[in-house]
């Protein structure tokens, strides 16, 4: 089953990464209000980061500028889920949501690791 891609919003990984960031909104509506401007914010930032740059380097619509992004994307997922961590180590997160959380972001990491190999082996074609 081959599906077109005719935008950033068909790709499996895009949308894994909106789920990431819509989760992660939900489960810092929880924090501390002082962490407003802290940590709720980092992590919101970094899970935002990560769709957005899928997005910008498929708008790009050059395979080098498009893996460039898609390993920013990378890092912004590895910066999130550092963020997980340390919620759940000063007890704003629940083992639960640590647990799912760190769960989908693997997932997505998978996705990013395969399309960037796919995105460089169709660059070298």
């Amino acid at each position: 089953m081959d599906q077109r891609i005719e935008s950033y919003r068909d790709l499996r990984v895009w949308q894994s990464a909106m789920l990431i960031a819509e989760v992660c909104y939900r489960a810092t509506n929880n924090f501390p209000k002082e962490e407003m401007f802290g940590l709720t914010s980092q992590m919101r930032r970094a899970a935002t980061s990560v769709a957005a740059n899928i997005a910008e380097g498929y708008g790009r619509e050059n395979r080098g500028s498009f893996v460039q992004f898609l390993r920013m994307a990378q890092g912004s997922l590895k910066e999130l889920e550092t963020h997980i961590l340390l919620a759940r180590r000063v007890g704003f997160l629940g083992q639960n949501e640590e647990i799912d959380l760190l769960a989908r972001c693997e997932e997505s990491g998978k996705m990013l690791r395969a399309l960037i190999r796919t995105v460089q082996r169709k660059q070298a074609e």
